[in-house]
């Protein structure tokens, strides 16, 4: 990879480290390496602004093993409480990076304030949930047209929107609506290109992960 990974990945990374010792060399250079599907709330105020996004993201089967590791009795779920040390480092370091969500209205990026919410735990299917409120730092109107990307620039972790429930609009103006927007997945021989030679000849800055990011798209009269 090229530089330095953002500091608001170390608590994936952890994980990883035991993971990358009982896999296959070939398994484990290729890219991506964690794979997050999302939900969405786009939080709307009385005046009709955008308030917060509300994240929920749904870690995959094999991340989730090696997170969860040890942290509770067989048989037992790890609760939140317990999570509640690394919920915390998430909350302030992810922040720093913007919780690797772009959202735009008419184009320009907005800013976030500091979150007010977030927790994480284990669900009974045994995959690890992670819940964040991001408040916008000044509530905005959502003009005719606003965007959202959640993506690692490095493509390190996959971030793919939930297939059935991806994006809820709460208490928005009357006609809004929202979609998502696919890039054209990767066939065959484009997808054993993705290994660790692939990345290191990019040059910096690439951002190879937005080129392969789902958009959420959010219309309003």
């Amino acid at each position: 990879m090229n530089g330095i990974r953002p500091k608001g990945l170390a608590w994936v990374i952890a994980p990883l480290v035991a993971l990358a010792a009982v896999l296959a060399p070939g398994q484990v250079l290729a890219h991506p390496h964690v794979w997050i599907t999302v939900r969405s709330r786009i939080v709307f105020d009385k005046q009709g602004r955008v308030e917060a996004i509300v994240h929920d993201w749904v870690f995959d089967d094999m991340y989730s093993a090696f997170a969860t590791q040890g942290l509770a009795p067989k048989g037992q779920l790890v609760t939140r409480e317990t999570f509640a040390p690394l919920a915390q480092e998430n909350a302030g370091s992810l922040a720093e990076i913007g919780y690797f969500t772009t959202f735009k209205i008419d184009g320009k990026p907005v800013e976030y304030g500091p979150v007010t919410d977030y927790w994480m735990e284990e669900r009974p299917d045994h995959l690890v949930a992670f819940h964040v409120v991001l408040p916008l730092k000044t509530p905005a109107n959502p003009g005719k047209y606003a965007s959202m990307m959640v993506a690692d620039p490095e493509y390190f972790i996959d971030f793919e929107y939930d297939d059935e429930d991806p994006i809820t609009l709460e208490d928005a103006p009357k006609g809004c609506s929202s979609s998502i927007g696919r890039p054209k997945p990767l066939e065959g021989d484009d997808k054993k290109k993705l290994d660790e030679a692939f990345f290191s000849a990019l040059a910096p800055g690439s951002n190879f992960g937005f080129k392969m990011a789902p958009h959420a798209i959010i219309a309003c009269p």
